[in-house]
């Protein structure tokens, strides 16, 4: 059974900094691109990075472009999300996503196969 895990959210003042976790479970990573996505209330899920298979090649919104960067440590089967300079519009509940193709371009939520059940990130003003 395939699992993703997210960890590392929680309440955090504007201009502070997080980093996310996603462990796997069951599925190897290293045969996977990654994605990380957000939902806030009451809007659509959102793209936010991805990261190829080796991480060679990773992809940002603009939104987040020069505070947030993709990580991942496949001898540990495990994704990353380091944020800095958080904005109370970064309030969201953030997912990672596993997508077969590997590839570090994905923005379509379409793509990925695989989700995690997410984790709240709340950034205050």
């Amino acid at each position: 059974q395939v699992q993703l895990v997210e960890s590392g959210g929680g309440l955090v003042q504007a201009g502070g900094s997080l980093k996310l976790s996603c462990a796997a479970s069951g599925l190897t990573i290293s045969g996977y691109g990654m994605g990380w996505f957000r939902q806030a209330p009451g809007k659509e899920r959102d793209f936010v990075a991805s990261i190829s298979w080796y991480g060679s090649t990773t992809y940002d919104a603009d939104s987040v472009k020069g505070r947030f960067t993709i990580s991942r440590d496949n001898a540990k089967n495990t994704v990353y999300l380091q944020m800095k300079s958080l904005k109370p519009e970064d309030t969201a509940v953030y997912y990672c996503a596993a997508d077969p193709s590997g590839l570090g371009r994905r923005p379509d939520l379409g793509r990925y196969d695989y989700w995690g059940q997410g984790t709240q990130v709340t950034v205050s003003s």
